[in-house]
């Protein structure tokens, strides 16, 4: 079986890396969680760390949140689905919303079960995913700040999640301002401003971020320690908390070329012929992964750089170990960095096995 490693000691060093930059800047910030697919073992050690907030895009993985720390602060991420709305307010302290009816909904509910259910209004900025647009936020707000059991603690944002749209200072201030006109205009107060999340950080990293954004929600950066916008690592933090390794079921040298009339194979692809490659051989490992556990095999890389990933399907991956310097045999494992993607597939995986070094 297949397995991947989480590595406590660079989680770690990238949790108290940002633990500081936040504390420096007076801003508090919450762990998205997602993308441990709510394992527990790795959940624990999350906890561990010492976060007061975790965010989750899935009412499951909130349920064992809480059953693993009552008193954290959960927060359901994306506009909740009516039929989730109970476990919603059962499970998650706060969610983020967008439409009045499911507000309605999340606010009846709150009523059943005699809980105060806070609300953030996501307003869209440019990237064209989920959020309220701007000239509504004001009729927005006041159809829902008079419904029973619903607090609004916050307005924030999404961006570089769906078509890649940057954050900018004159964004990041947009959002502060409609946070200020809120309160001038209907005289209340809303504690938070979430608009940090991992692709904002380079901005704070710059002192470009205005004063107003107040609360971050990250992931990606905690777990890979990558600066999104330049897509390098950011200095001090760790990019491979996790690594995936996988066993070699097969060795044997095989032509280059497929033999044979060749159409597209179940994942759709189409391979081209190199005349060039006739008659020649290379030596070939197929490993035990498949696109089943990790959609893009191109989200994986070989930690020995003179592997190629010939292809995949369901089940298996094969690789050309032609001009590795190392002697492979079967049942060798071969170690893999992963992307953030990679990893949510994997870890999603109930045939991969989870680790902690």
């Amino acid at each position: 079986m297949a397995f991947i490693e989480l590595y406590r000691d660079k989680l770690k060093k990238n949790f108290q890396y940002l633990d500081n930059l936040f504390k420096t800047n007076n801003i508090e910030w919450a762990v998205v969680s997602k993308l441990l697919c709510g394992n527990e073992l790795y959940l624990k050690e999350l906890l561990r760390l010492g976060a007061k907030e975790i965010c989750d895009a899935r009412v499951s993985n909130l349920v064992k949140i809480k059953q693993l720390a009552p008193k954290i602060d959960t927060v359901y991420i994306k506009p909740p689905a009516k039929r989730s709305i109970k476990k919603i307010v059962q499970y998650a302290d706060a969610s983020f919303n967008t439409e009045f009816e499911t507000i309605k909904w999340l606010s009846e509910e709150a009523v059943r079960q005699h809980k105060m259910h806070k609300i953030i209004i996501m307003i869209e900025l440019g990237d064209l995913r989920e959020g309220v647009m701007g000239e509504d936020l004001m009729r927005f707000y006041e159809s829902i700040f008079k419904l029973p059991n619903i607090k609004v603690t916050g307005i924030g944002t999404n961006l570089n999640c769906l078509h890649g749209v940057y954050p900018s200072e004159d964004k990041m201030v947009q959002l502060s301002l409609y946070k200020q006109l809120i309160e001038a205009k209907f005289n209340r107060k809303i504690p938070w401003v979430t608009g940090g999340t991992s692709v904002v950080i380079p901005m704070l990293l710059m002192k470009q971020l205005p004063a107003g954004i107040n609360h971050f929600r990250v992931g990606e950066t905690l777990f890979f320690g990558n600066n999104l916008i330049t897509g390098k690592t950011l200095e001090g933090m760790e990019t491979d908390v996790f690594k995936l390794f996988a066993e070699i079921i097969e060795i044997t040298e095989k032509p280059i070329n497929p033999i044979g009339a060749m159409g597209g194979n179940p994942s759709g692809e189409k391979f081209e012929i190199n005349p060039e490659d006739y008659g020649k051989t290379h030596h070939r490992a197929i490993i035990d992964l498949g696109v089943l556990d990790v959609s893009d095999y191109n989200l994986i890389i070989p930690e020995d750089k003179n592997i190629i990933i010939v292809g995949a399907s369901s089940d298996m991956i094969v690789l050309d170990i032609e001009k590795s310097e190392k002697n492979y045999h079967i049942g060798d494992l071969i170690s893999f960095r992963i992307k953030y993607m990679a990893a949510l597939r994997l870890l999603n995986s109930e045939y991969i096995s989870k680790q902690i070094v």
